[in-house]
């Protein structure tokens, strides 16, 4: 069961695409990138949880600047040419805020 849930994980962006317009694309990675932004932020409160006082701040420090990385990086490819620029910027969040999730859960796991 297990690892149907991680092809259908890892499958779902593709699926995105697979959309017969660039709204229905850019709508279809959106509710995913909503989805692990919420499994961001449960992995960001566990890692906080688990670790000391002075870590914790040092996590947050990075947490705030991996928001404002993620932001400018995937408005750089908003701002390009074109309505695929929207599929664009909207599979880099997607993509960048999954990766982050992954990161932050290894973390909580480790402490």
């Amino acid at each position: 069961m297990l690892l149907s849930i991680l092809a259908l994980a890892v499958a779902a962006p593709n699926a995105c695409l697979d959309q017969t317009s660039t709204v229905a694309m850019v709508d279809c990675l959106t509710r995913r990138a909503r989805q692990a932004d919420a499994r961001l932020n449960a992995a960001y409160k566990a890692a906080r949880a688990r670790v000391p006082t002075r870590q914790a701040a040092a996590l947050q420090a990075a947490q705030r600047a991996w928001i404002a990385y993620r932001t400018a990086n995937c408005r750089a490819y908003a701002l390009g040419e074109g309505t695929i620029t929207q599929v664009e910027a909207a599979q880099c969040a997607l993509d960048t805020t999954s990766r982050r999730a992954d990161e932050l859960e290894a973390f909580s796991r480790r402490n």
